[in-house]
């Protein structure tokens, strides 16, 4: 078992809350890193396997998130350790909140991750009494709607096209592979589509698809719509393949947008791929960074390729009190402007200190939020 004292350091966390509700079985923790520019804000996760270590990182991720793309909020996460399938479901997120209404959301307001759904959210609402408590809600409650519009792929083909660019690899025409098809991959997908890119490999849990040649993107979305993640092995395009070997197949860029993790010291060798831009949260493991950037891979980190929900994240933090929805194109207008200027910058920052996009992108984050630490007298002037 992780001992909580061993997980703190200069920047965090300030707050660790585990809670536990004996009727319900409900056993959860909330994880408040860095409050330095704004109220902890961050998703909340529904797994049978999370670990206050987990949430934890997953927390300092979303500190480095929110200021690499320079919006005032602080880094928070958390988890509840249950089966996202349980019947039993509401009721231990209604108990969750309850727990935690000390906290929520005076110092962290809830959102969506792996497990929950717009639903969800809006069971917290409810269970608290207080729209602010969390965002993710229904569009017909005034919500931000993150994964029909898809927001967070978007984002991460327009980051991606902007490196592409800035590395002189155009986006249009080059070959991408995408693991995981979920709300994030599919959308990078179609993203990646209009901007003329070609997809040649996608995946999901139940396996993966691959053609050198190209998949039909549309055709590729209306089959996941029918079969679900199953598409896979009923596509009457492309060659099914293992899970795992879409991350190896011969492509210009790598898109992991499904779990952490997924690229270490083993597979590292084997990408074919010059660019990773990283659509899931932690999905290259620190020995694969570096034996990536010792082959001439850039890796684009996670907390500026994936930033797209945050931002849509943050209109929905704007709105939670209002009785007018944000505007849908302000979203996406301000999701590319900021996202696309981010990627350029960290490169660029990477090329200046001769490091990788990973430090020099905390390199600039964690200069905003010392900043916001000093100014507020966390730390010595």
């Amino acid at each position: 078992m992780t001992d909580a004292l061993l997980l703190v350091d200069d920047w965090g966390p300030e707050k660790i809350v585990v809670v536990s509700h004996r009727r319900t079985g409900m056993k959860g923790v909330l994880v408040i890193d860095n409050t330095a520019r704004g109220i902890g804000k961050g998703g909340t996760r529904m797994s049978p396997n999370v670990s206050v270590e987990e949430v934890a990182r997953l927390a300092r991720v979303m500190t480095w998130k929110w200021a690499s793309v320079d919006l005032f909020y602080g880094g928070a996460k958390a988890g509840v350790v249950a089966d996202p399938s349980s019947p039993d479901k509401e009721a231990i997120l209604r108990a969750f909140a309850r727990a935690l209404s000390n906290e929520v959301p005076r110092e962290y307001v809830m959102g969506l991750d792996m497990g929950l759904t717009e639903d969800d959210a809006a069971i917290v609402q409810d269970e608290l009494g207080d729209r602010g408590a969390a965002v993710g809600t229904p569009e017909h409650l005034g919500g931000v709607a993150y994964d029909k519009l898809g927001v967070t792929g978007y984002g991460v083909a327009e980051a991606a096209d902007a490196a592409a660019e800035f590395l002189g690899r155009p986006l249009a025409g080059a070959r991408i592979a995408i693991q995981g098809f979920g709300a994030v991959g599919n959308a990078a997908a179609r993203r990646f589509a209009e901007l003329g890119a070609t997809v040649v490999a996608v995946s999901t849990a139940k396996g993966a698809l691959h053609d050198p040649a190209g998949l039909d993107v549309p055709t590729l979305l209306a089959a996941r719509e029918e079969h679900g993640d199953d598409f896979v092995n009923r596509h009457p395009e492309g060659t099914p393949i293992p899970s795992g070997r879409e991350l190896t197949v011969d492509c210009d860029i790598l898109v992991p947008a499904a779990l952490q993790d997924v690229i270490d010291e083993d597979n590292a060798p084997d990408i074919k791929a010059r660019l990773v831009v990283e659509g899931a949260n932690l999905p290259t493991s620190p020995r694969a960074q570096e034996i990536l950037a010792r082959r001439g891979v850039t890796v684009l980190p996670d907390f500026v390729a994936n930033a797209g929900g945050v931002v849509a994240a943050a209109f929905a933090m704007d709105s939670r009190y209002s009785g007018f929805r944000p505007e849908t194109p302000a979203i996406f207008e301000t999701i590319s402007g900021r996202l696309r200027a981010n990627a350029v910058a960290v490169l660029e920052e990477a090329g200046r200190r001769d490091t990788t996009p990973h430090t020099a992108g905390r390199t600039l984050a964690e200069e905003r939020v010392r900043t916001a630490m000093r100014s507020k007298g966390r730390i010595p002037r």
